[in-house]
């Protein structure tokens, strides 16, 4: 969990790049999100059931990894 402490949060729609639209939480990411074709989407939990709805090509059943402590 350590590789990750650092990570911050893209959520809700899984921005993938520092000046993407909808990403402008500055929490630390606590959950990995698996998406299909794209990098895994990591998410506060605030953003986490957004982020299940909204981003783009998550997978179905959600395959969600913690990879933080709030």
């Amino acid at each position: 969990m350590s590789v990750h402490r650092s990570a911050v949060c893209r959520g809700p729609y899984g921005g993938d790049d520092d000046r993407a639209d909808g990403t402008d939480c500055s929490d630390p990411a606590v959950f990995e999100v698996a998406r299909q074709g794209r990098p895994p989407l990591r998410v506060c939990p605030v953003h986490l059931g957004p982020s299940l709805l909204l981003a783009s090509r998550v997978l179905w059943p959600p395959e969600i990894i913690l990879i933080g402590r709030p």
